[in-house]
């Protein structure tokens, strides 16, 4: 009796180790482009249903390639199974109705062929640099300070935004992970992990979508990767604050992204803080926020909400 009490205790005191070991023990939410940015989970018929965005997504994606003719609902049902089957038999995959990597990839080449059809152009020469207008999704090369050619994009999603701001291409890589598609192009952002990469839902192209990053067509990426060399100037222009129209989050403790970037760098200029302009609101950054709000006679607190953006100018 005595032993099987002590397995008990023993398994009790196993389950909460893993579980406190799951916990991030600081409780802050770290605002970057995440390694299953665009990743898609396998969808299948299933019981209960599968739903959600990426099958509306799945729906939308068979629709423009002629496979489904169904409600974009955003249920897996037989109706969609049946336009998965038909769209893998006709591309030699296996035809079971289950949407894994590969049936993505190549639903993904297929949509690309009519959207990316464009003039073939040669390495442009001289300075380069690119300019991502998040207001229009676009990306523009620019070559000697003159445009030379443009792409369509998706940025961030409202509550993810890219981050807008002058940085620089740190790192490349091919095939960098899952769901970045082909072409992997980091920036030297301090808060997180961002980049500029192909995408396995070209679906996305065109609207804010992404956790922050910059998403292209495989094709477009592609094209553009070797122009780019590492150092190459990257400015991100846009609203700090997120899709426009959006209303200003209020800013706390542990927040990151390019809200509290433009908010610090404006208590910096102010005189108000002293430490590194990194989008990172901590401790120095919390402090800064009080005296301001001291100074300006504003009502004590350590948030950073819409009277004190008025009171910035922002």
């Amino acid at each position: 009796m005595i032993r099987c009490r002590q397995i008990l205790l023993i398994f009790i005191l196993s389950c909460l180790i893993i579980l406190l070991l799951g916990v991030n023990p600081a409780g802050a939410t770290v605002q970057t482009c995440p390694f299953n940015d665009d990743t898609d989970r396998t969808l299948k018929l299933a019981s209960p249903l599968m739903q959600g965005e990426d099958v509306k997504n799945l729906q939308l994606e068979l629709q423009v390639l002629g496979y489904y003719q169904g409600p974009i609902n955003g249920i897996y049902d037989f109706l969609t199974q049946k336009a998965v089957q038909q769209f893998q038999a006709d591309h030699r995959l296996k035809a079971d109705g289950v949407v894994d990597e590969p049936t993505w990839y190549q639903m993904a080449r297929q949509i690309e062929l009519p959207v990316t059809k464009s003039e073939t152009l040669p390495p442009p020469t001289g300075q380069i640099a690119l300019i991502i207008d998040t207001t229009k999704r676009k990306l523009t090369v620019m070559a000697d300070g003159k445009p030379y050619k443009q792409f369509n994009i998706a940025c961030g999603a409202p509550e993810t935004p890219s981050p807008v701001g002058s940085w620089q291409v740190a790192h490349k890589a091919i095939n960098w992970g899952d769901g970045f598609g082909t072409r992997w192009l980091g920036l030297n952002v301090p808060w997180g992990i961002y980049g500029i990469h192909g995408t396995n839902k070209p679906f996305s192209i065109g609207t804010y979508a992404s956790h922050g990053c910059i998403r292209m067509h495989n094709s477009s990426v592609e094209e553009l990767y070797p122009w780019v060399p590492k150092g190459t100037p990257v400015y991100i222009v846009g609203s700090p604050f997120g899709v426009p129209g959006q209303d200003h989050k209020i800013l706390v403790q542990g927040d990151r992204g390019a809200d509290v970037y433009e908010v610090q760098r404006t208590l910096k200029r102010l005189g108000y803080y002293k430490a590194e302009v990194d989008g990172i609101f901590g401790y120095q950054m919390e402090q800064a926020v009080k005296k301001f709000r001291k100074a300006n006679g504003l009502p004590m607190d350590n948030q950073v909400n819409e009277v004190m953006y008025q009171a910035l100018g922002l």
